[in-house]
């Protein structure tokens, strides 16, 4: 560790991911100093030596791992590479930080939390969205009880893109952590799971919106769009959806109903495009939307009467420093219960996405064990 107070960050991979969703935040936390950045192969214009020119530099992962001053390794890679990093990482004593969808199967990811607590180290998983601010909404939401017992929660994460990715999420088989499951579908589950826990049983279909042909098919069509219902005890049915040829000016985010009321939500979370402009992170107005972006909150009155009102999110908003927030606080007492998203609660959303991966492929509802 450099210091008492400060742990050395390096980061492996240097895409969308590592500029976006982790730099920024790593270099707005105090506790957390950018070491080191791993690039395989830098180009004139994409170069992480030239966009940092004071770091240390490493284009492979040995080579980064070997760095004794090196204290905490963040994955940015494709998810068929995670479960290996992750695991040389560790073997090297090195903390890890690694990007959502984690990896490919619930054992993996219990083999490497044992792995972790073997070696004494702090494994966390980037399930940056639960720090979105219609999220952060929502779960206040519910822990108030303002819409009474929640009877169905839907949610969204529907865009029109009629291009076929050619990056690892159009690239990489559903069964190697790649698809709409694994790249947005973790969001979503996992947003249900902080809600509400695992469900009893699942039942997904799974299409491929742009060629017009449900999963799985004769020509192994690997699915870009699915709708997935999570069933709980309680008779609480949760419905994720992500669709790739949806027309729309405000995208359908939240819908929920209960036995008081309903909220609707449009719209995705602000960060994202707000960093890809070129705002920085301590901006007063990251994280925040406009008014026409309010929410919906319908309540039940006297005599079955019901009102509506706008809802804006909550201020002030989370924002993704707090995942960074939580781990830093993590490393600073090296406890495991500190983390903020555990590889116990990855495994968990893992075996979500594994019950609707296999509901998808037979065509049955799939039971998941407490």
């Amino acid at each position: 560790m450099a210091n008492s107070k400060q742990f050395n960050v390096g980061v492996v991979g240097y895409g969308m991911s590592a500029k976006v969703f982790h730099i920024p935040f790593i270099q707005a936390t105090p506790s957390l100093k950018l070491h080191s950045i791993l690039q395989r192969s830098p180009k004139p214009n994409d170069s992480a030596p030239a966009d940092y020119p004071g770091l240390q530099h490493h284009t492979s992962l040995d080579s980064l791992l070997a760095d004794s001053a090196l204290d905490v390794v963040v994955l940015c890679t494709t998810p068929p590479t995670h479960f290996a990093f992750a695991s040389q990482a560790l073997e090297a004593g090195k903390h890890v930080f690694c990007e959502k969808p984690f990896v490919p199967t619930s054992a993996e990811a219990a083999a490497l939390a044992d792995l972790a607590r073997a070696k004494g180290k702090l494994l966390c998983v980037y399930q940056n969205r639960r720090w979105d601010a219609d999220f952060a909404t929502v779960s206040q939401l519910l822990r108030e009880g303002t819409l009474g017992r929640v009877v169905e929660f839907e949610t969204h994460f529907d865009r029109y893109k009629m291009e076929h990715p050619t990056n690892w999420k159009g690239t990489v088989p559903m069964e190697e952590g790649g698809g709409a499951v694994y790249d947005l579908g973790t969001h979503l589950c996992d947003q249900v799971y902080t809600l509400f826990g695992l469900p009893r049983s699942v039942y997904a279909k799974f299409v491929s919106q742009r060629q017009g042909k449900f999963y799985p098919s004769s020509d192994g069509v690997d699915p870009d769009s699915l709708t997935a219902h999570l069933y709980y005890d309680n008779g609480l049915t949760a419905i994720v959806r992500i669709g790739v040829l949806s027309v729309e000016t405000q995208q359908p985010r939240f819908w929920i109903r209960g036995s008081k009321g309903s909220y609707t939500k449009k719209g995705l979370d602000t960060q994202e495009p707000q960093i890809k402009a070129g705002m920085a992170i301590t901006d007063a107005k990251f994280g925040r939307e406009g008014p026409e972006w309010a929410g919906k909150l319908a309540l039940l009155g006297e005599g079955n009467s019901v009102s509506q009102t706008d809802l804006p999110n909550v201020e002030p908003p989370p924002t993704y420093a707090k995942i960074y927030e939580g781990f830093a606080k993590a490393l600073a007492s090296g406890k495991e219960e500190d983390v903020p998203v555990p590889a116990s609660q990855a495994c968990d959303v893992l075996r979500i996405i594994e019950a609707v991966q296999e509901s998808g492929k037979t065509g049955r509802e799939v039971q998941i064990s407490s």
